[in-house]
């Protein structure tokens, strides 16, 4: 397994973050821990959850999940650095979600509680909060931090201006601020790299992919459907909609011998301030394969080809002006 700092932080993590999201509503109790358990094995280190994992009818129990799995004993909480999330509202009562200094107050506690642990290594704001103002954000992140419940805080879903605005805030505060940003980032979806990304590499924030196979689309899907495999109707209306460009990505990832999920993720670790795209196991098959990604070395041709297919964005402001 390789590792990275998240960001310009001293935190090492490995490149691939292991996420939780199907622990729960998808994947048993009983089927997750042989599951984290495995990526332990592989060296992942890196695990991302969140407070609303688990169902809309079962807020929480993704948490829950992970942190039976933490009180089992054998040190597994020591070798995992978990990043939490929280602006989603946990009931329809006044001040149960969103990045209000009482929300994340009460949201902590509940996630440490959930979690069996006394500290988050990493608190993640789910999504901007265009409510509350980041002195409020950062003076209640910096308590958390000085009573030991928290190490480190990221964002998640936040726009080029927003990670800006934050980080300045911080700055004035003489706080540490953001080290990493969680974005819907892939081949398909290359939206961040206009703002974004050079905000997070100016900033040094590390950027954690979510998403990296476009829901299954940049998974071999063409393969599977050929195999019998079914597809749901979503899937297949997404399919329609970038057929040629999938057809030509799987011809590409058919000519260099390589699956392409893990030409995808291959691709994402070559990008600019990316740390460990998010990979989200169903199964423990899904959790093998893509550790192969780490060896795969795209040359400049293949990155380029790569770009022909997916056309991205240049560096702002380069893209829309001169």
């Amino acid at each position: 397994m390789d590792y990275a700092h998240l960001g310009r932080s001293g935190l090492s993590v490995s490149r691939l973050c292991l996420g939780t999201m199907n622990f729960g509503p998808v994947t048993s109790e009983e089927n997750s821990f042989p599951i984290m358990d495995r990526a332990h094995e592989l060296g992942i280190n890196f695990f991302d959850t969140a407070n609303v994992y688990g169902g809309a009818e079962n807020k929480g129990l993704t948490e829950q999940i992970v942190g039976r799995w933490f009180a089992s004993g054998g040190g597994r909480r020591e070798k995992t650095v978990i990043a939490t999330k929280l602006y989603g509202a946990m009931s329809d009562w006044p001040n149960d979600g969103k990045l209000s200094a009482l929300n994340i107050r009460r949201a902590c506690d509940a996630s440490l509680q959930r979690l069996q642990t006394d500290y988050i290594d990493i608190y993640q704001a789910h999504h901007v909060d265009r409510d509350t103002p980041y002195e409020e954000f950062w003076e209640a992140m910096e308590v958390l931090r000085r009573q030991g419940k928290i190490l480190y805080v990221g964002s998640s879903n936040f726009a080029g201006w927003h990670i800006a605005k934050a980080q300045e805030s911080a700055n004035r505060r003489n706080f540490l601020g953001l080290v990493s940003e969680q974005s819907h980032y892939n081949l398909l979806t290359r939206t961040v790299e206009l703002e974004v990304l050079p905000a997070c590499e100016d900033y040094g924030i590390g950027v954690i992919p979510w998403s990296p196979l476009a829901s299954g689309l940049l998974g071999g899907v063409l393969r599977k459907i050929d195999k019998g495999r079914s597809a749901s109707e979503h899937m297949l209306k997404q399919l329609d909609k970038h057929r040629d460009k999938i057809e030509r990505f799987e011809a590409l990832c058919d000519e260099i011998g390589e699956d392409p999920a893990n030409v995808s993720l291959a691709w994402l670790l070559h990008q600019p301030a990316v740390t460990a795209p998010i990979i989200g196991p169903r199964t423990m098959e899904q959790l093998d394969g893509p550790v192969r990604a780490l060896e795969i070395s795209l040359d400049e041709k293949t990155l380029a080809r790569l770009d022909e297919i997916f056309p991205g964005h240049r560096t702002a402001p380069e893209d829309y002006a001169w």
